[in-house]
């Protein structure tokens, strides 16, 4: 009590106040990055019991909207060039109307047989949606299990299929980590952390058997669990394939989930701020149907280290010397366990050049997430159907 009343007299109530935020808001944070996140560095899928004793043939399942001849080029070959040890084909669903591109999807069958290619007669009148090609594309494939994929992306290594078809010997649905691919600059650095970040979120959650999403470059689930659930859900919406849908599959002992840098996707950049922010705003619209709990355990993390750095602010503007360092001390000691999971992660997922600009990443976070919720007081419209 003595030392209570001499932390009164000494910084006041208000002080007091402070200092208890303070260390309330440090708390948490170490909660997140000591328990939590914790939980990615020591989870190893090969301790899950097997379910089948080697890897099953499967099914890539890509649908195309555009004439992408760079995607035919440089990103599709990555795929049927895979090193797999059992039998898999890459279904492409062409929605389209050039019989010219389609000419040159079927040349490409020529040099791999294992291509299947589906196509859909684009209709301005009947627009096709995402999960309307998917759909077309999991009933053409001629394999139980299925990985689904987009044409935005293309595999980190040659071992990608084998690790995520090798994880389905440990769960009927598989999830892998998706990438934004690296270039020079910050931009592209935040824009990096900013995904690895949010992965981290549901990283934690699957393998803490509490699913609510994956990758939508990067997951697959079996045809009996597609079709015994009548297929996606959510139909009037555009978007929800990875979170949405996986929330209605998922269990809490059939799911595998693969973090090795192997089995990682890199997404391409099509663009800066503008283009992120964009990605974000629309497939944030499925972010306000997700469970209560898992809201809250986001919004608990990100509140806390926005909350954390004010009161720390206040602080070094108002409190004497002595509470200024004490306060910067808990600061330092906070970024220091942040870099170091952070960079543990990092090295799980394929994740490069992750420390030495991190400190920029952790203060820049809080403000794109609040542009981001600027940006979705206004619905989407492009979401909905």
């Amino acid at each position: 009590m003595h030392f209570f009343d001499y932390i009164i007299s000494h910084y006041g109530w208000q002080g007091t106040a402070l200092a208890a935020c303070i260390l309330v808001l440090f708390a948490v944070q170490l909660y997140y990055y000591l328990i939590v996140y914790g939980r990615i560095n020591r989870f190893r899928n090969s301790r899950r019991k097997k379910i089948l004793e080697s890897e099953p043939p499967v099914s890539v399942v890509i649908p195309l909207f555009s004439e992408d001849y760079r995607y035919l080029e440089e990103s599709l070959p990555l795929i049927l060039g895979q090193q797999y040890g059992a039998t898999f084909e890459v279904v492409l669903v062409y929605v389209g109307a050039s019989n010219d591109f389609y000419e040159e999807l079927a040349r490409m069958r020529l040099v791999y047989p294992n291509l299947t290619i589906t196509k859909i007669e684009y209709n301005p009148r009947f627009p096709i949606s995402v999960k309307m090609a998917l759909n077309v594309g999991i009933k053409s494939a001629h394999n139980e299990h299925i990985i689904i994929s987009t044409t935005s992306a293309q595999p980190a290594t040659e071992q990608w299929l084998a690790m995520m078809g090798k994880a389905f010997m440990r769960g009927s649905i598989v999830l892998g980590y998706t990438a934004i691919e690296q270039k020079p600059g910050l931009k592209n650095y935040l824009m990096r952390m900013s995904r690895m970040q949010m992965s981290m979120y549901w990283m934690a959650q699957s393998v803490n058997h509490n699913t609510y999403r994956g990758s939508r470059n990067n997951f697959g689930f079996t045809k009996t669990i597609y079709f015994g659930t009548k297929g996606f859900s959510h139909l009037s919406m555009n978007i929800g394939e990875e979170d949405l849908f996986i929330q209605k599959i998922a269990k809490r002992n059939n799911v595998s989930t693969v973090l090795i840098p192997k089995a990682t996707m890199l997404e391409h950049a099509w663009g800066g701020w503008r283009w992120w922010i964009a990605q974000l705003r629309h497939y944030g619209e499925a972010y306000k149907l997700y469970p209560i709990e898992i809201r809250n355990t986001i919004e608990w993390e990100l509140g806390s280290q926005t909350l954390f750095f004010l009161t720390i602010l206040a602080a070094l503007i108002i409190m004497p010397l002595e509470f200024k360092l004490a306060a910067l001390l808990l600061l330092i000691l906070r970024y220091i366990i942040v870099m170091l999971r952070a960079h543990s992660i990092a090295k799980r997922v394929g994740e490069k050049g992750v420390m030495l600009r991190y400190w920029i990443f952790d203060i820049f976070n809080p403000l794109l997430m609040l542009c981001v919720r600027v940006a979705m007081i206004c619905k989407d419209s492009t979401v909905w159907r």
